[in-house]
């Protein structure tokens, strides 16, 4: 029987060990486009193109991972083993890169609604990245962002939507 409890153990963190970098940030990029709950293509758009200058993947492995991120979300399945895998294969630097792709992506819209803020700010405890860098990164995507009037949108949600 601990033979068997210790393979369960073994056997989820071989298969947290395979998550690539990509495939990681790519989920929790998808959670900052879904955290509003409108999937704008403007985000998607932009996803890509932060997927592909920090990794440096072709266009085709960004379909993919569009592909798997959506089923992956769809399935439920949480954040915690790509913020592990992130935070087992990155380094603060690079952590910060994704962090600030995170408030690009919440940009891309030219608002930031305030649960995309919530997101990030959660995926960023996570990675374990201090509050200063979590403003750091958020101020540097606005710098770099096109559309730099951006606001923070207060919502109410409809309860019977």
């Amino acid at each position: 029987m601990f033979d068997r409890i210790k393979e369960l153990f073994n056997s989820n963190e071989a298969s947290e060990e395979q998550i690539e970098p990509a495939q990681a940030a790519a989920v929790l990029m998808f959670e900052v486009v879904w955290a509003d709950h409108d999937i704008a293509s403007a985000e998607l758009e932009v996803m890509g193109q932060l997927l592909q200058k920090l990794f440096g993947i072709s266009a085709v492995r960004v379909d993919e991972l569009h592909a798997a991120t959506r089923a992956n979300h769809d399935a439920s399945v949480g954040v915690f083993p790509f913020t592990r895998a992130i935070n087992g294969q990155l380094d603060q630097e690079e952590k910060f890169e994704v962090l600030k792709a995170m408030w690009m992506i919440a940009l891309a819209d030219a608002q930031i609604d305030v649960f995309e803020e919530h997101t990030i700010r959660r995926i960023a405890d996570l990675l374990y990245v201090p509050h200063q860098r979590f403003i750091e990164a958020k101020l540097a995507a606005r710098r770099e962002s096109v559309g730099s009037n951006t606001t923070t949108r207060v919502r109410k949600r409809d309860p019977d939507a």
